[in-house]
């Protein structure tokens, strides 16, 4: 089993405490959609949203838009304008929006393996 940094394992204590800035991580991906236009920039390179819309699936251009400006704001994503007649922007991540995609998959493999058991328990209470 892998080791934890000694930063990380130095935290592990006050990691949560209401001051700690682990909190910030699960603040920037709270929203459903930020974590998937993360990993999708991070799978694929600098995408154009549309080529987002079609490789996402089942998000609207407007929530997308939503998730694409929050990413921006908390310096996850970087927008690109290009001086070209039609206009093109295109997204890529930065430095720490990168460092975000093994977190990610992390989390994916979680869910792969435990995804089950919590549908389950949702249904159990009545999923709303």
């Amino acid at each position: 089993m892998e080791q934890p940094d000694d930063d990380v394992a130095d935290m592990a204590g006050d990691v949560f405490a209401a001051d700690c800035r682990a909190r910030i991580a699960f603040e920037v991906l709270a929203n459903r959609w930020d974590s998937v236009v993360v990993f999708v920039l991070g799978e694929s390179g600098p995408m154009r949203p549309r080529a987002m819309l079609d490789r996402i699936g089942g998000i609207s251009p407007k929530v997308l838009n939503q998730a694409l400006r929050r990413l921006e704001y908390n310096g996850l994503v970087e927008r690109r304008r290009y001086a070209e007649a039609p206009p093109r922007v295109d997204y890529t991540l930065t430095e720490a929006g990168s460092a975000l995609i093994g977190p990610i998959r992390a989390m994916g493999a979680w869910a792969a393996v435990h995804g089950d058991a919590v549908i389950s328990a949702q249904d159990r209470f009545g999923r709303p």
